[in-house]
């Protein structure tokens, strides 16, 4: 089934600010909260639904990624499906993300406490410390900009302490229940405002969000949980990617402290130039030389294309500056299936520099006869005009 628009299911327009965006995404998440709704799964899949499109929207990057290449720059080919096309997007993340959207409750306190340990059916907890982003580039060529790409990038990076499974414990009996949340993970406090008691809820600063504390460090991490290693990671690009852009795989970045949710990985593009083709957007550009006989009596020549060499007719007549095009041969769009761009052939007649006797005394005799004076008609255009007729 296909994703919904972000901006349709937040019900904002596109050229909506930010505190319209928060303001609706936070009327969704109480309509639809789980708290709200207990064993509704439809209700459950617009909760997860309407913080995906928040998580999009309310990031000034991700906000203008989407707004250029809509559902293509976060999709599940690039690991999985979900907010940016990582892990998934849990009810764990929501709250992990987004927990200070439900944290101003009011004189009633917050109505949505038992996600944060506080009410009766609280045994949700954030997660430790969340691992920093990662930035690599990946070259392509235009054949595998052309066609998409699966790559398998070795990349450098913290990942989880084998030795503790990233608790960062000695042992099982190294942890204990953090005393200052009850092992809760959070925190709750409750201020006095002119507009009554406002209850807030954060997470707990003395295991960060945990729930425990370590007692004795694991000799591997020394208590972080991480260590530095490297990793193999499968990386499926779509075709049409352009060169500078930036795609996004969540949950492959650096691994979190004491069990805490891994940063995300961003890919850059780079483009490989091509020996023979230019790119110009998804058109293909290549220029070929023929020599002065082969223009006036016509030729048949071989042209390069991404799908290999394929031969071309020229006609007898043709004119230095002439442009061929092949419909289809040029590179798809990103958010599209098939190839929408076109490749141009510009003809170049080639003149040669230095000339035989025998080759000078026939350009001679060549050079006075009627046919050989210029006398363009309506259809041999000029350069402007060639110029106008590659943006049609």
């Amino acid at each position: 089934m296909a994703k919904r628009d972000f901006y349709e299911v937040l019900g904002v327009a596109k050229n909506a600010d930010d505190a319209t965006i928060k303001s609706a995404y936070r009327k969704q998440a109480m309509q639809y909260h789980p708290d709200r709704n207990p064993g509704d799964k439809a209700a459950e899949e617009k909760f997860k639904e309407a913080a995906e499109a928040y998580e999009i929207l309310s990031n000034a990057d991700k906000r203008a990624k989407y707004d250029r290449m809509g559902h293509a720059a976060f999709d599940g080919s690039m690991g999985g499906g979900g907010h940016g096309g990582g892990r998934g997007f849990t009810m764990e993340d929501i709250f992990s993300n987004f927990g200070d959207i439900f944290g101003d409750g009011g004189q009633g306190g917050n109505p949505f406490e038992s996600f944060f340990g506080g009410g009766q059916g609280g045994t949700r907890r954030p997660q430790g410390q969340r691992g920093s982003n990662l930035r690599i580039k990946v070259r392509l060529s235009l054949e595998e900009i052309a066609n998409g790409v699966n790559k398998k990038i070795k990349v450098k990076k913290q990942v989880g302490c084998q030795t503790c499974n990233g608790s960062g414990a000695k042992d099982a009996n190294a942890v204990s229940t953090c005393q200052t949340c009850k092992g809760s993970g959070y925190v709750r406090q409750v201020r006095n405002t002119f507009l009554g008691q406002m209850a807030t809820t954060s997470g707990c600063p003395t295991c960060k969000g945990s729930g425990r504390v370590v007692t004795a460090n694991c000799g591997t991490c020394r208590g972080e949980g991480t260590v530095y290693g490297e990793e193999t990671i499968d990386i499926q690009i779509p075709s049409g990617v352009a060169d500078g852009m930036e795609l996004q795989m969540s949950g492959r970045g650096n691994a979190g402290a004491k069990g805490g949710p891994a940063g995300d990985l961003y890919i850059g593009i780079e483009e490989i130039p091509h020996e023979s083709l230019h790119r110009d957007g998804m058109n293909l550009h290549c220029e070929i030389f023929i020599n002065f006989a082969d223009a006036a009596l016509g030729t048949q020549i071989e042209v390069p294309t991404l799908d290999g060499r394929v031969r071309m007719k020229v006609p007898a007549g043709t004119t230095a500056g002439k442009i061929f095009r092949f419909e289809g041969k040029g590179l798809p769009s990103i958010q599209s299936y098939g190839r929408k761009g076109d490749q141009l052939v510009h003809i170049n007649v080639w003149t040669p520099k230095k000339l035989t006797d025998e080759e000078r005394a026939l350009l001679e005799k060549l050079r006075n006869m009627p046919n050989f004076q210029p006398k363009p008609e309506k259809e041999d255009k000029g350069f402007f005009d060639r110029i106008k007729d590659m943006f049609k």
